[in-house]
């Protein structure tokens, strides 16, 4: 099923699922702005974690990728859609591991968060695509 066609259901579930990809877009492309604006609380956050500054741009890098694949996703392509959904998952679930290896727990909701949100990113572009 494609997309457009997707879209023009009047499904509630799809319908959900579609705001869910938009958040996910919105937050990500927050995270980035940012992360690449060194604010403070992702500095602070990065070194509880143990992750050196020089590495935020490049993970900055890969969520401004996901969340653009996402975007060209809801435009028409969601195959691009299903793969940048499948990168953020894979990139929020190393963020919460990352979270329990440190011990940092009293902030990990921010990256289950955005992992949920990729989860309903990725949902919707499966069920778009397959």
């Amino acid at each position: 099923m494609s997309v457009q066609t997707a879209l023009s259901r009047t499904d509630p579930q799809l319908t959900a699922l579609t705001i869910v990809t938009a958040l996910c877009i919105a937050a990500n492309a927050f995270i980035v702005v940012a992360d690449l604006a060194k604010a403070r609380f992702v500095l602070a956050n990065s070194a509880e974690v143990g992750l050196r500054p020089a590495a935020i741009p490049y993970l900055a890098a890969l969520k401004g990728a996901g969340a653009v694949g996402l975007a060209i996703g809801l435009a028409g392509i969601p195959a691009l859609g299903l793969a940048a959904g499948v990168g953020l998952v894979a990139f929020f679930v190393g963020a919460v591991v990352a979270h329990l290896r440190a011990r940092v727990f009293h902030n990990i909701g921010f990256p289950l968060c955005f992992l949920a949100l990729a989860v309903g990113a990725l949902t919707h572009f499966a069920s778009a695509t397959f």
